[in-house]
């Protein structure tokens, strides 16, 4: 037998490893233990900041932490000549080519279809999924790590929900067995209507059998959500290399033509999908587009000591994201200074950029406009940012919070405010300040050729609406949408957003492109 079937790692229940010698001992301590879930399960690379501050924001050295950590488990699970611990001065990844993850496959042949698993399969799926998913390692980290193992757990249920519905339809399960699995159904999901009419055994068919279609178990809200958590889970982060050196990560998710957003204030990859700010944004355009983003230079999963952050390093990460992807043509999406960022590459490239979205944009930086007294007050907010972002008092990061969503909820804040560190280094978040000052794209306005819509809050308190406007009198045929909102970062509890989704829906649909 090779190694791609002697190597497992099991999920369910408490995190196990074995080979073709039988289990492997795992570390004793609890948070190298959840370190190796965390790493296995999210199957993307990770900035070792992040690693320690989520598992050893307390001890003194958590660099050395962390380094005694991966040395443990390089002994777990690297092999001769295939290592599985990769890590560099940046990031920490698990490499899973070669080992059998159980979470990870079960997921993969659900993604196959209905009818891919034979009635074996599902139901040793059945039984493997009964145990609470990477038992015992609640309170291993900090509470961004509760938080994401309370979602792998519902995800994982969700998975179970589905494993017991294709049980209870199954057109090979015997009466009984199929009455057996309609129960479990209905348990784990009391609000699937139609688990309590599935009909029982092998007269249920379905259409890939060449019977009647069935009713979906769950309403539409039960659907949305659904749809959430497959694009997370079907996301690809990938990375590219900027004619500088500067790697930049980037994220695709979905079907259908591309549409590439720019990068914007603080973005992460691993985290803004899922969220009370960007979530359902995102989730409305990835429903029959892929959708392409990525973390500038200096925040997220993209490299943070960089030298050049600036306008022309921004459009060069754009440029290196949509030549990596080999991009021809595709609409191009832009919020706050990411507008100022796809209009300059709309007018470098005008035969890729098919259409222009531009949300809360402004054309030029503070700097160029600023009172004295204006400067003097950025001067005093970029201070206190190298001060106090790293710290847990979000009163610094609540500075940005309130004027980007000034009708936020207190939740929606409270999550901003954390979500904000989470991004970025303190050194980097003032960096930011004074390079969004220089931006002036005044001058490349009348020379965009792509057809453009600006939308804008009209009581924008971070972005006067009069900056969208110029933007929209400049560009040649340009069209302006007020929204009415105060917000910058629109919410997706506002009547504004959905007046955007929609303005933004139709724009895309007018030409089919």
């Amino acid at each position: 037998m090779n190694e791609i079937n002697e190597f497992k790692i099991s999920l369910f229940g408490e995190l196990t490893v074995s080979d073709g010698n039988g289990p492997v001992p795992l570390p004793a301590s609890r948070k190298a233990r959840a370190l190796l879930a965390f790493l296995v399960t999210t199957d993307r690379p990770h900035r070792r900041e992040r690693l320690c501050e989520m598992f050893w924001d307390l001890p003194d050295d958590p660099k050395a932490a962390l380094r005694w950590a991966l040395s443990k488990l390089r002994k777990v699970v690297d092999r001769p000549g295939a290592p599985h611990i990769l890590a560099d001065r940046e990031r920490v990844a698990f490499c899973g080519e070669g080992v059998a993850v159980d979470l990870r496959d079960l997921r993969a042949r659900l993604r196959e279809g209905p009818s891919a698993m034979s009635l074996t399969e599902l139901e040793a799926a059945a039984a493997q999924m009964t145990g609470v998913l990477l038992d015992g390692l609640d309170g291993a980290g900090d509470e961004v790590f509760d938080s994401w193992l309370m979602a792998e757990r519902d995800d994982a249920e969700a998975d179970r929900i589905e494993v017991l519905r294709r049980l209870a339809r199954h057109p090979q399960a015997t009466r009984a067995a199929a009455a057996k699995w309609r129960r479990l159904w209905q348990r784990a999901d009391p609000e699937a209507e139609d688990a309590a009419a599935a009909p029982d055994g092998p007269s249920v068919t379905t259409p890939e059998t060449g019977g009647p279609a069935t009713s979906s178990p769950a309403g539409p809200g039960a659907f949305e959500a659904a749809d959430r958590r497959a694009h997370l889970r079907d996301q690809k982060i990938g990375f590219c290399q900027v004619r500088d050196g500067t790697k930049i990560a980037y994220a695709t998710v979905g079907d259908g033509p591309p549409l590439v957003k720019a990068a914007n204030w603080l973005t992460h990859i691993e985290h803004d999908w899922d969220t009370p700010i960007w979530g359902a944004c995102f989730a409305d355009i990835a429903r029959d587009r892929s959708f392409v983003r990525y973390d500038e230079r200096g925040c997220g999963l993209s490299d943070w000591h960089v030298e050049r952050l600036d306008l022309t390093a921004f459009v060069d990460d754009l440029e290196a994201v949509v030549d990596k992807l080999r991009l021809e043509r595709f609409p191009l999406l832009g919020i706050s200074q990411g507008a100022a960022v796809c209009i300059e590459y709309a007018v470098r490239h005008p035969d890729r950029v098919s259409r222009l979205i531009l949300i809360g944009a402004y054309a030029i930086g503070w700097r160029h406009h600023a009172s004295p007294e204006e400067i003097a007050r950025r001067e005093a907010v970029r201070q206190l940012t190298e001060l106090g972002w790293g710290t847990d008092n979000p009163a610094y990061r609540h500075i940005f919070s309130q004027t980007f969503m000034p009708d936020a909820t207190p939740d929606d804040l409270k999550w901003f405010d954390a979500f904000q560190r989470q991004t970025t280094s303190a050194a980097n978040a003032a960096r930011f300040q004074e390079a969004f000052g220089d931006i002036d794209v005044r001058d490349r306005l009348d020379q965009v050729q792509a057809p453009t819509i600006v939308l804008h809050a009209t009581q924008d308190q971070r972005i006067p609406v009069e900056q969208g406007r110029l933007i929209a009198r400049s560009i040649p045929g340009a069209r302006f949408v007020p929204l009415d909102s105060r917000n910058h970062v629109l919410v997706d509890y506002e009547p504004a957003w959905a007046v955007c989704m929609a303005q933004i829906r139709s724009f895309l649909q007018e030409t089919g492109i």
